[in-house]
């Protein structure tokens, strides 16, 4: 597997945003979708990640700065067909070391409360993620779980 800072310009990357975005509408009310679209990712604060495998694109993500010392990991996504390879295990290691590299003293992310979303809390719990209250951006909400780790 390779992780490649991408420029959100190829065709498989914008299938798997698609189905990112259509597979959390499909699981939570829209309220509580807080998974970013193209343009929103496309933003100055936002560093977008794409791993293959091969020519085959197996997973990405994304590292939001909120401030100086925080960052927020966003749009973490393996296609559906392709889970359980390793892809989001090597993304989620590749943020936080880019975290750590950047200076950041603290990691937080928001995913889904809803039982879908179980084995992505349980990778980011094996990273040292723990649970806590909303993370700036965010309000509390039942459909959401907030996570965070000090580096």
């Amino acid at each position: 597997m390779r992780i490649e800072l991408d420029d959100l310009s190829r065709p498989a990357v914008h299938e798997l945003l698609a189905e990112h975005l259509h597979n959390m509408l499909a699981i939570s009310p829209r309220e509580s979708v807080h998974a970013l679209d193209l343009s929103g990712l496309k933003v100055s604060q936002i560093t977008f990640w794409s791993v293959w495998q091969d020519e085959v694109l197996v997973g990405c993500g994304a590292l939001k700065e909120l401030s100086s010392t925080h960052g927020e990991i966003k749009s973490m996504r393996t296609p559906e067909k392709l889970r359980r390879r390793g892809a989001g295990r090597a993304m989620l290691a590749h943020i936080v070391e880019e975290a750590r590299r950047r200076g950041y003293l603290r990691l937080s992310l928001e995913t889904g409360a809803q039982p879908p979303f179980e084995p992505a809390r349980r990778l980011y719990e094996s990273f040292g993620f723990v649970r806590c209250g909303p993370i700036p951006g965010y309000v509390e909400d039942p459909n959401s779980v907030f996570m965070t780790m000090e580096l």
